[in-house]
């Protein structure tokens, strides 16, 4: 397991998927988890859709999700769109919504899950996370 910078809190690192559907956010965290084979207990979490059920992203159930698989090692977050982004970013600068040591990290949004969850499922550290998913870029398909 890994320790928080200053913390000395152990535990996985946590990874939420924000997508602007909720279903999309669920099936990319259950599609991580189990290729990842990380099992029904990893600090995974979607926060997909608006509270209501529609297209969209909501700080609320980021903050949950984020609050959700926190487990003091810190928390990666993954977006799929524009005011995702907007949305973790002004989260972040907010600075009291999200764990301390949360983490925008740039990524496709399920290459990048997958990866990030491999290496949190590994025992990886935050940077560790953060760059797998971000090397998912550079995944060739053709």
């Amino acid at each position: 397991m890994t320790a928080a910078p200053g913390t000395g809190a152990t535990g996985p690192v946590g990874i939420v998927l924000v997508s602007h559907s909720g279903p999309v956010a669920r099936a990319s965290a259950e599609l991580a988890v189990a290729l990842a084979g990380a099992g029904p207990d990893a600090p995974v979490a979607a926060a997909g859709g608006t509270p209501d059920g529609g297209l969209g992203t909501s700080s609320e159930l980021i903050a949950e999700a984020a609050a959700a698989v926190d487990r003091g090692a810190g928390v990666a977050v993954l977006v799929d769109l524009g005011s995702a982004v907007l949305t973790v970013k002004a989260m972040l600068a907010e600075g009291d919504e999200l764990p301390p040591d949360t983490r925008l990290v740039d990524a496709p949004f399920l290459e990048g899950a997958i990866a990030a969850v491999v290496t949190a499922a590994a025992g990886g550290d935050l940077a560790s996370v953060e760059a797998a998913a971000g090397e998912a870029y550079g995944y060739r398909k053709a």
